[in-house]
């Protein structure tokens, strides 16, 4: 596969020191001081994941892919290309900017800004966090997952698959359409809701330990950021997390235990039973709407649905034939 992970998110925003105080103080992650109306932010051994753009406009600004080497890049462009997408070949001014060798540009159908990109910086400081954290699950999964409000989801399930090379994992229709696709192991990398308008519901992060996820709980609790979804876990990748909104309006989910597939057998296939085994309760929506997640998350507790307690560890000791 071309794209090996999500290697960094760009959002375009005037609301710089909010974003400072949530990127860093909430999410836990390190703050990059690169001036002139940029913010940059670190997980991980990598020079910036999250970057802030100063702008009038609180929206989307790009999702950055990391392809495995130049040549798979040219490949993926040239078909790109083929296919009438029309490709911007990135400066070296904005390479530096990306802190990556080299990258390429495009608009989905939709005019969501994706960037494909090799060799990223690695910074040889270690990793600071913003507050007391253990750490992100980085490294092959990449940042995490970023998921995309669409008008169209089928049309853009298509160009995502066909084109980029995603592969699906699982897709639900009901309560609104939803396609959820990978690129390495993480259960997914992308997702996009039928939502009938285009822009950005949420991305996800993932920490080392539960308790980081717990905490920050604690801290949005507290007042330190709004609570979109309550604490809860979901069906298809078994994630335990909760959501909060940021200074721009979309979300972020925290969470803890993702579920990792082995790219090579997985077999997509449609979901029924909704997003949540439990919690997840979105305060913002309506009384009906919530009434429906509510239905879906009583029904799934009434059949007895249940997840693995550790989905790493049970996936790796059924593959050696050492589970019960």
């Amino acid at each position: 596969m071309a794209i090996t992970s999500l290697g960094y998110i760009g959002v375009n925003s005037e609301k710089s020191e909010d974003w400072q105080s949530y990127a860093s103080g909430f999410l836990g992650m390190m703050a990059i001081d690169r001036g002139k109306g940029f913010q940059a932010f670190r997980m991980d051994n990598y020079q910036q994941r999250l970057m802030i753009s100063r702008s009038s406009e609180d929206n989307p600004g790009f999702l950055g892919w990391e392809v495995s080497d130049t040549a798979a890049l040219d490949r993926l462009a040239a078909r790109l290309s083929d296919n009438g997408v029309e490709l911007h070949a990135g400066s070296a001014a904005l390479a530096d900017q990306r802190a990556v060798g080299q990258l390429v540009w495009f608009l989905d159908p939709e005019g969501n800004r994706n960037e494909l990109f090799v060799n990223p910086l690695i910074d040889k400081q270690p990793f600071k966090p913003g507050r007391a954290i253990s750490g992100f699950k980085t490294g092959p999964y990449g940042m995490g997952h970023a998921v995309l409000t669409v008008a169209d989801a089928d049309r853009l399930m298509v160009f995502y698959r066909d084109l980029l090379g995603f592969k699906v994992s699982d897709y639900g229709k009901k309560p609104v359409p939803l396609y959820f696709f990978h690129v390495n192991g993480r259960h997914h990398t992308f997702a996009m809701v039928g939502a009938g308008k285009a822009g950005f519901h949420h991305f996800m992060v993932e920490y080392d330990f539960l308790d980081d996820v717990g905490q920050g709980y604690d801290l949005a609790l507290r007042g330190e950021a709004e609570i979109a979804f309550t604490l809860g876990r979901h069906t298809n990748d078994y994630m335990t997390s909760f959501y909060s909104r940021t200074p721009s309006g979309f979300f972020v989910e925290t969470g803890f235990g993702g579920r990792i597939i082995d790219p090579e057998t997985w077999e997509p296939h449609e979901t029924f039973g909704g997003p949540s085994f439990w919690g997840h309760d979105r305060p913002y929506l309506s009384d009906e709407k919530r009434r429906e997640y509510d239905q879906m998350r009583e029904k799934l507790a009434k059949q007895g649905r249940r997840a693995p307690n550790c989905p790493w560890l049970e996936g790796h000791l059924s593959k050696h034939g050492e589970a019960n």
